[in-house]
């Protein structure tokens, strides 16, 4: 089974607004979903989908998806997900 290609192998510099774009691309919804979600146009989710492409090396939303799981920007159904733990009191 081949894993992630070579194309994955660098982390990509994303804006919060792309983060958020991605895990709603990761949730299965369409580019007008997510624009009527951020209350934004779809116009506007299409560029920003064709910046975080280009940004990510990645072809299509399938891809995107499959470096988003690698580089752990998306936690889908609690697979891939890093939870961190709570910082413990220090003792005196």
């Amino acid at each position: 089974m081949l894993m992630a290609s070579s194309k994955f192998e660098t982390p990509a510099s994303l804006s919060e607004r792309e983060l958020q774009i991605i895990e709603l691309v990761a949730n299965g919804l369409t580019n007008l979903e997510i624009a009527n979600r951020l209350e934004i146009s779809k116009r506007t989710v299409d560029n920003h989908i064709s910046n975080i492409l280009t940004k990510t090396k990645t072809d299509n939303r399938v891809e995107l998806v499959r470096w988003a799981l690698q580089w752990g920007k998306v936690c889908l159904d609690d697979i891939n997900c890093c939870i961190i733990p709570a910082p413990r009191p220090q003792e005196t």
